[in-house]
């Protein structure tokens, strides 16, 4: 594995470990010549795949730059990086299993966004905007108004849940028993039971 520092194609493994869901081999390398450190994955592939651009060219498909393009619409966003490996590694097997070699770039787009969409609705709209060409504000009012189409079911099951609970029977109130002392007989009423002590 050639350094990505300096050029050296004598870099050494440090540490080698699968990662949480055993789809790939982490590498931990070392280059002797800088001293540089990076990873490097090992991943099994199915199928070679080519992208097919809008202009018509075909190039390689490249997983980083997926995983780049995610990483950036997610900038700043509370998603950890293991959910965002889970997340390209599953838009990855659905290409390879779609049983076709090359892929239209416009498909990989449309499986990005809706997988963002469901795991971030603000990188969705980031990644929306730069993938469809958001042009004006009712470009973007378009897209939050299906993140708040998606909303609604959600926030309807709450309020019959509330409801629910709103119109159940109050439980009936449990009998008090009150003693009062008879200041001139000395005597105790049970006023429940009528029984006199």
């Amino acid at each position: 594995m050639r350094c990505p520092y300096c050029g050296s194609e004598d870099t050494q493994v440090k540490d080698s470990r699968p990662t949480e869901e055993n789809s790939a081999i982490r590498r931990r390398r070392m280059c002797p010549d800088c001293a540089g450190r990076f990873t490097t994955f090992e991943r099994v592939q199915l199928r070679e795949l080519t992208v097919m651009k809008r202009s018509g060219r075909k190039v390689p498909f490249d997983r980083d730059k997926l995983v780049n393009s995610v990483t950036v619409a997610l900038r700043k966003r509370p998603v950890d990086a293991e959910r965002i490996e889970r997340m390209v590694s599953g838009l990855v097997r659905q290409l390879e299993a779609s049983g076709e070699s090359e892929i239209a770039s416009s498909v990989i787009g449309e499986l990005v966004i809706d997988a963002l969409r469901g795991l971030d609705p603000v990188a969705y709209v980031r990644f929306a905007s730069v993938y469809r060409d958001f042009r004006e504000a009712a470009d973007f009012e378009s897209v939050l108004g299906e993140i708040a189409r998606d909303a609604i079911p959600h926030a309807k099951g709450q309020s019959d849940d509330d409801e629910d609970e709103a119109t159940q029977p109050p439980e009936p109130a449990k009998p008090r028993t009150a003693t009062h002392r008879s200041s001139r007989a000395g005597t105790q009423t049970n006023k429940t039971s009528g029984e006199t002590h």
